[in-house]
């Protein structure tokens, strides 16, 4: 979440000159500098990795208001499906300038700056690993402002060494993608406290180095996510809101979306799937619309296909293909309730259940539909400006979570890819590049 981030108060220095940066992130809004990392005392001194403005990425280190370090990419991130693996090395006993900092994306290093970068001075002491109470470290943003919104994955600071990006991921020689080491080979040097490795198992701040330098939660919500380098889950896409009226804000890693008053619009998720058989749950946490809200299956982009729509007024509760209502007067909703949405691509059906209970009957004939056509999970919230609507849900599709909460007990998933509160019917998994390749 955009206001949870990491720090040590009060770290013991280390190696001004070399050191290194390496992790995982996953966007989740493209709003506003969000600050990867930092060592910060205050606007005049301070050192970091974060995302500016404008989506690209910059590094740091600044003394007495002079840069020391101040690099910029050419380049813009703004990708908020998948995972970067950003390394920041630096090593500023190098003799050429340009190489005391480098970037790496994804396993190939950046070469092209905005401006004139800013590189340190031969054997230059920069503000990474200054230490001390007034410099604490900062992961996910910078005090007390600038989140990062999004995920983290395997973090490692490794202090008085510029290690390569091989060290932490390498080139998958069938796929010819980067893909993560879990395990790196690295001997720490020094006793500073920055050498860790955190992140490496869920939302653990445990040190995993060996080196015991813990970090804490400074503030926000931790969340464990199934969502991985290894295997990216969906979420709803903030790119392509398609809205009519009001402003859907997302939260949770783009899992959870608030209608507003006066809200109208629908979005989809960023995975899509045209072949095999897909599951996901939608917990509706709050509505209080007098038009419909829907769980959607869009058939692509611009149409929406099947969708389960309900409201408080009238218990107009019904399930609408294509344009036409195919069954009506089903049971009512209330907060809290969890939607589960079994999508056939192949054979064309669709089952919906609530609480894990099957819901009105099995949707078929839908294979002239689906042919030839992406599908996408998504919510549509609709209706007149005029009328007070208010709609609240998270999606969970498989990450195990429905916003911050844990699933209660997690039912039984035979494909092993994704976790559900209730049990995944037989030959179904959740909608993830794993589960898209099974």
């Amino acid at each position: 979440m955009a206001n949870t981030y990491i720090t040590k108060a009060n770290p013991t220095g280390g190696d001004r000159t070399k050191g290194t940066i390496s992790v995982w992130v996953k966007r989740s809004s493209l709003s506003g500098t969000q600050w990867i990392y930092n060592e910060y005392a205050d606007g005049n001194h301070f050192s970091g990795v974060r995302f500016n403005s404008t989506n690209k990425l910059g590094v740091f280190s600044y003394d007495s208001g002079s840069a020391q370090i101040d690099i910029n990419t050419t380049r813009v991130f703004r990708d908020t499906n998948s995972w970067y693996h950003i390394v920041v090395a630096w090593d500023t006993t190098q003799g050429t300038a340009s190489d005391r900092v480098k970037i790496y994306i994804n396993g190939v290093r950046e070469t092209v700056f905005d401006g004139s970068p800013t590189y340190p001075s031969s054997s230059q002491g920069t503000y990474f690993a200054k230490g001390g109470a007034g410099y604490p470290i900062n992961i996910g943003r910078r005090p007390s402002t600038e989140y990062f919104d999004g995920s983290m994955s395997h973090f490692h600071r490794v202090d008085g060494q510029a290690l390569a990006q091989t060290v932490f991921g390498s080139t998958d020689s069938t796929t010819g993608e980067w893909k993560i080491n879990t395990t790196p080979s690295i001997t720490y040097t020094g006793s500073s406290s920055f050498n860790f490795f955190i992140l490496k198992d869920g939302n653990s701040v445990t040190d995993q180095s060996g080196q015991s330098n813990n970090l804490t939660g400074g503030g926000g919500t931790l969340t464990k996510t199934e969502d991985n380098p290894s295997n990216v889950f969906a979420t709803i896409n903030p790119l392509v809101n398609k809205t009519t009226t009001g402003n859907q804000t997302y939260s949770n890693g783009n899992t959870t979306i608030d209608f507003p008053a006066g809200g109208d619009g629908y979005m989809y998720s960023t995975l899509a799937f045209s072949s095999g058989k897909f599951y996901a749950e939608f917990k509706i946490n709050s509505f209080t619309a007098d038009r419909s809200h829907a769980v959607v299956l869009y058939t692509d982009i611009t149409s929406t296909g099947l969708y389960l729509s309900f409201c408080k007024t009238g218990n107009a509760n019904l399930i609408t293909s294509f344009g036409s209502a195919v069954q009506t007067g089903l049971a009512s909703f209330s907060g809290g309730d969890i939607i589960g949405m079994a999508v056939d691509a192949t054979n064309g059906t669709v089952d919906f259940t609530k609480n894990g209970s099957a819901y009105g009957s099995q949707v078929t004939g839908l294979s002239s539909n689906f042919s030839g056509k992406d599908l996408f999970f998504g919510f549509l919230g609709e209706g007149h400006p005029s009328e007070t609507r208010v709609f609240n849900a998270s999606a969970n599709f498989g990450n195990g979570y429905f916003g911050t909460t844990a699933v209660s007990s997690a039912g039984t998933n035979a494909s092993g890819n994704g976790i559900f509160e209730h049990d995944v019917p037989a030959n179904y998994t959740a909608l993830s590049t794993k589960g898209l390749n099974l």
